[in-house]
C-alpha cells in the first residue's frame, strides 16, 4: 500500500511506494495482460508499437480534442524519469527552472540533480482556493540587481496540470496567460499532465499544448495511464513533443539513461486507452462520493482541519494549520497519534508547511476508519 494513502501506521513505519490506488484495475486491462502472458515469449518489445501509438492518438482526440501526430509520441518508463531527461535536454548546469510551490516533490530534485537552480513562483491561497501568481511569474524573468545587472537564466518551467497536491485544474485563461509569459521570455514549458483524466464533476482539463500551435512548438507534455488506471507498477508513460528540434534534444538526452517501456506496460496502456472508459466512469463517481463523505466528516467532526476543495486528482490537500503544530510535530502526530499514513506537506515545499496530503482512492470503509482515527487524535489534544 503506497504512502500518501490512508495507510494505517504500525511500529516501523511504511514502505514508500507512491500515491497509487487501492482499487482493482479494469477487467479489460487484466484480460489483455493475461492474454499477452499466455504468449510465453517475453523478449525485447518494439520501441514504438504502431497499435499503441494509435491508441495514444485516439485517447487524446477523444478525451481532450487534441490531434496528436504519430511522430510527436515518445515512450518512457515513467514521468519522473522523463522530467529528468527533459531538464537535462533543455538546460545546462547553472541554469534556472521555474516551479510553483507547493508542488509534487520530485520536481525539486529533478531540477537540483541536473545542476540547475529552482526559481519558485509560489501559488497563492485565497479563500480556500489556490491560484497562480501570474504577476510574480512575469517578475521571475526580470533582470536582477547587481554590478553589472544579472540576467535571468530561466530555460524552462515545470507545470503541474492538474496540480498535485492542491488539486487545481487550471482554466484555459490561466494556461494561456502562463504560456504567453513563459514563451515571451524564450523559455519552454514542460507540462506534467498525469492526473488529466481524474476530474471532479463539471471540471474540464485542457492540455497546455492544445491551446495553440505556438504553445505546441514551445512545450512538451507528459501523460500516462499510471494514475488514471492504477498502472504505475507497469512503468509506461508518454511524452508528446511536437517540435522536431525539442524532440531530437530529448532523445539525445535520454540515451543510455532512460530505457523504453516493457512489453506488459505497452499492453496495459493500449487496453486502458481503448477499453477503460466504463471502469473510469464508475471510479470517478465513487471518488466523488468519497470526497463528499470526507468533506462532510471534517466539517462536522474535525473542523480545525480544513479541506481544500479539489477539482482534479484523488489527492486531498488538508489545511492543518489551526492545530498549531510545527511541520515535524504534525507529521509525527498523524503517524503516531492518529496512526494514519499521510504525506507531510513540507515535502512539497515551504508553502506546504502545516498541510498534509491524503489519498482517497480507496474503499470507503478504509477512508472512514482513517477519519475516525484522526478525529479521536484531535479530540485527545
Amino acid at each position: 500500500m503506497g504512502r500518501g494513502f490512508v495507510a494505517f501506521w504500525q511500529p516501523g513505519g511504511y514502505s514508500h511506494v507512491g500515491a497509487d490506488m487501492d482499487i482493482p484495475i479494469a477487467k479489460p486491462i487484466t484480460d489483455a495482460i493475461k492474454k499477452r502472458a499466455d504468449h510465453e515469449i517475453y523478449g525485447y518489445s518494439l520501441p514504438r508499437p504502431a497499435s499503441v501509438v494509435d491508441a495514444v492518438i485516439y485517447r487524446m482526440q477523444k478525451r481532450c480534442g487534441w490531434k496528436v501526430n504519430p511522430e510527436w509520441i515518445v515512450f518512457t518508463p515513467g514521468i519522473v524519469p522523463a522530467l529528468y531527461a527533459a531538464v537535462k535536454a533543455y538546460t545546462h548546469p547553472g541554469d534556472e527552472v521555474i516551479l510553483q510551490d507547493p508542488v509534487y516533490h520530485p520536481f525539486w530534485n529533478v531540477i537540483k540533480n541536473n545542476g540547475c537552480h529552482v526559481v519558485n513562483n509560489k501559488l497563492v491561497l485565497q479563500n480556500g482556493r489556490y491560484g497562480m501568481d501570474l504577476e510574480g511569474l512575469d517578475a521571475c524573468f526580470a533582470i536582477r540587481h547587481g554590478r553589472p545587472p544579472i540576467p535571468h537564466r530561466i530555460r524552462l518551467m515545470l507545470l503541474c496540470s492538474p496540480h498535485n497536491p492542491v488539486g487545481r485544474v487550471w482554466t484555459k485563461e490561466e494556461l494561456i496567460r502562463t504560456g504567453e509569459i513563459v514563451i515571451r521570455h524564450n523559455a519552454i514549458i514542460v507540462s506534467d499532465e498525469v492526473h488529466g483524466e481524474l476530474l471532479f464533476p463539471d471540471i474540464t482539463h485542457t492540455p497546455f499544448a492544445a491551446l495553440s500551435e505556438e504553445f505546441e512548438q514551445n512545450s512538451i507534455t507528459c501523460i500516462s495511464p499510471s494514475k488514471t488506471f492504477n498502472l504505475a507498477g507497469l512503468e509506461a508513460s508518454v511524452v508528446i513533443i511536437p517540435n522536431a528540434g525539442l524532440r531530437k534534444q530529448f532523445q539525445e538526452a535520454r540515451k543510455g539513461i532512460l530505457p523504453g517501456v516493457n512489453v506488459f506496460g505497452f499492453v496495459a496502456m493500449e487496453a486502458a486507452y481503448r477499453y477503460g472508459d466504463e471502469w473510469l466512469g464508475q471510479f470517478l463517481v465513487y471518488l466523488h462520493k468519497n470526497y463528499e463523505f470526507l468533506f462532510d466528516y471534517f466539517e462536522k467532526k474535525i473542523p480545525k482541519i480544513k479541506v481544500i476543495q479539489p477539482e482534479g486528482t484523488y489527492l486531498i490537500w488538508l489545511d492543518c494549520r489551526e492545530l498549531g503544530f510545527d511541520p515535524v510535530y504534525l507529521r509525527d502526530f498523524m503517524a503516531k497519534e492518529a496512526k494514519v499514513g499521510l504525506d507531510e506537506g513540507y515535502l512539497f515545499g515551504q508553502g506546504g508547511e502545516g498541510f498534509m496530503r491524503m489519498n482517497i482512492a480507496c474503499p470507503r470503509f478504509v477512508l472512514s476508519e482513517a477519519l475516525r482515527r484522526i478525529e479521536n487524535a484531535v479530540k485527545n489534544l
